[in-house]
């Protein structure tokens, strides 16, 4: 799968036109479960702020993740007293199930969240969504860990919060400063190709969302929010983190497969009109350089120890040469992976194969050099060996990179045979993606009265 040259199935981004009146441009989503005593001093008090402050025409939306208490009832009086709350029923629970069922029904070009304790101050919700608005980014994410936040909460979801941030950077390298913040927004055209690749239906759902979106090159707006901790929360510390970080896993291993087709989720390079008259210009060649510079030095140091070591045993052509088969194979499969974003096992084999091609190239001038230096004086110093060696190496090092990129790693999209394709990379509409999840919300079994509920510990 190649991700940094796709030309991808999303347009370029662009300000959301004006609507009509009364078409909402945000739509708020507010997921509960068992939430009646304070669901509707919430919804009051945040349709009083955005009555008051958005310059735009929202609605909210009450999602009950089948409540056994009076929370419906109270959901449905709400949204009979004021015309902007619509509520939304599943008969199964899951905050990532409520968000997905009602992300994929809503028709607003911004889809937003919030936890229905508001413990996030909502003087952040319009730095939270304007960047979706003017078409600066893709999602938008309240940050209690940014530099400038003000939190109030105890050290054991401080800690939780933090420790849990840096598995995601270590295990997913996730740039991203805090994937539990219950306050986030994504623009509905990202979400109708994003949503359909997420599994979770629970708590890891925004993590994962995070994830496979920074993977794949859509940008990301962090907001500083002051954040004052829910003393009433109840904590669920060991199922939750045991879920989140089976969560990890599952997205690790299949990032690391290559079985997730994020292509699917890129743009094109550049939202300036003046960026998409660019013609002729090889796409991803400055990121291909670097991974190609930074793949090629370590190969060349592993190449130089590799021959030193078999310098010891044997001759200096055939130290070459064994050197040079092995670093070449873990050269080819570096840069397969790295530089040209190929992921998966289709066409591997053939892959290693054109490689040794290129490695038989590469063992031509070197060989050669030596051959040469040898052919100059009959005993040269092991240093002018190495020093030939890597001026050798120089050389076919920059055919090595234009073989792989117009030969072995050849960017196919524009014959429209995308490389190592081992999946469906159908497009979905907005209607299709709808449809779909009604249709799986429609056969969700009924919640047990006992079924308790896994709260946020963050």
């Amino acid at each position: 799968m190649r991700t940094d040259s796709s030309p991808g199935t999303l347009p370029a981004r662009e300000h959301l036109p004006a609507a009509p009146a009364g078409t909402p441009v945000l739509d708020v989503v507010i997921p509960v479960y068992n939430e009646e005593k304070d669901l509707q001093p919430c919804v009051r008090r945040l349709h009083e702020h955005l009555a008051r402050t958005f310059p735009y025409a929202f609605r909210i939306t009450i999602a009950d993740n089948a409540s056994t208490d009076t929370t419906p009832q109270v959901a449905a009086r709400l949204a009979a007293e004021i015309p902007e709350v619509s509520t939304f029923r599943l008969e199964q629970k899951g905050r990532g199930r409520a968000l997905r069922a009602v992300w994929s029904a809503s028709e607003a070009p911004v889809l937003a969240y919030m936890d229905v304790d508001l413990s996030t101050d909502l003087n952040a919700l319009l730095p939270l969504v304007a960047p979706l608005i003017s078409g600066h980014s893709d999602l938008a994410i309240g940050s209690r860990l940014a530099p400038s936040s003000r939190v109030v909460r105890g050290p054991k979801r401080e800690f939780i919060s933090r420790v849990y941030n840096l598995i995601l950077r270590g295990s997913l390298q996730a740039r991203f400063s805090d994937a539990q913040c219950g306050f986030k927004a994504i623009r509905r055209d990202v979400a109708q190709v994003l949503l359909p690749l997420i599994e979770d239906t629970d708590w890891f759902f925004d993590t994962e969302m995070l994830v496979l979106a920074e993977r794949a090159g859509l940008r990301i707006h962090e907001v500083p929010v002051d954040w004052v901790d829910d003393p009433d929360s109840t904590v669920h510390i060991v199922r939750t983190a045991t879920d989140d970080l089976k969560g990890v896993w599952r997205v690790g291993r299949a990032l690391a497969t290559g079985s997730l087709p994020l292509d699917r989720l890129a743009r094109p390079f550049g939202d300036d009109p003046r960026d998409r008259e660019i013609k002729d210009v090889p796409r991803g060649l400055a990121r291909q350089l670097v991974g190609f510079c930074v793949v090629g030095a370590l190969s060349t140091l592993f190449y130089l120890l590799l021959y030193s070591g078999f310098r010891v045993f044997t001759g200096s052509q055939a130290a070459n040469a064994l050197a040079l088969l092995v670093s070449a194979i873990a050269n080819t499969a570096a840069n397969r992976r790295l530089t040209f974003g190929v992921r998966g096992r289709g066409g591997a084999v053939r892959h290693q194969a054109q490689g040794l091609v290129v490695f038989g190239i590469g063992l031509a001038l070197t060989s050669g050099s030596l051959a040469a230096l040898n052919a100059a004086t009959s005993e040269p110093a092991h240093s002018t060996e190495l020093a030939v060696l890597i001026a050798a190496n120089l050389a076919a090092t920059v055919l090595r990179f234009l073989l792989f990129r117009a030969w072995v790693f050849p960017d196919r999209r524009e014959g429209g045979s995308p490389v190592a394709a081992s999946y469906d990379t159908t497009q979905f509409r907005a209607g299709d993606v709808a449809d779909s999840w009604r249709d799986a919300t429609a056969q969700l079994l009924p919640v047990r009265p006992h079924d308790t509920d896994a709260r946020d510990f963050r």
